[in-house]
């Protein structure tokens, strides 16, 4: 995370390429003054130790703190039996909505692969509102119109507006 007036980037970027690696994934998100970037970097065994040595250097600038690891490849196997599915989720905010509408989830073994939330003031009427999107996984074997059902008056039960739709690729 760094002060999202200086953003890093271009400079993250860069070293990714000078190492001979590549940018795989990257996701950048400006939360209140910080800016934080998960970047996931490709590469030939030296090239990602090469990458390693310049992000510990880069790592001491005192107004960027920088976390890297290596991880692996996700299990295709797994992923492979869940289908992808986008939930949008409107309301007036109150607390507690997201985490039950992640226990939902939870209890229905979903897995949440992203999550964007949000508080918001609504224009008309200045009322706090909140806004959240997902993107899950549902098991290959699960029902979907019964789970549609189940999450729909679920979501009615709580007051909340929501959508579920399979994500188009």
């Amino acid at each position: 995370m760094t002060p999202s007036s200086r953003a890093p980037l271009q400079a993250l970027a860069r070293r990714i390429t000078d190492a001979g690696c590549n940018l795989a994934d990257a996701r950048v998100a400006t939360i209140g003054t910080d800016t934080s970037l998960t970047l996931l970097a490709t590469g030939a065994w030296d090239a990602v130790a090469k990458l390693e040595t310049a992000l510990t250097k880069l790592g001491r600038d005192e107004e960027l703190r920088l976390v890297h690891y290596r991880t692996g490849p996700r299990e295709r196997e797994q992923d492979s039996h869940r289908l992808p599915y986008l939930i949008e989720v409107i309301s007036a905010d109150r607390p507690g909505i997201l985490v039950k509408i992640v226990d939902f989830f939870d209890r229905h073994d979903i897995s949440v692969e992203q999550l964007s939330s949000m508080r918001y003031q609504a224009m008309q009427t200045g009322a706090a509102m909140f806004q959240a999107q997902f993107t899950i996984g549902i098991p290959a074997e699960t029902h979907i119109a019964a789970l549609r059902d189940d999450f729909l008056e679920f979501c009615d039960g709580l007051n909340l507006d929501a959508i579920m739709d399979p994500v188009k690729f």
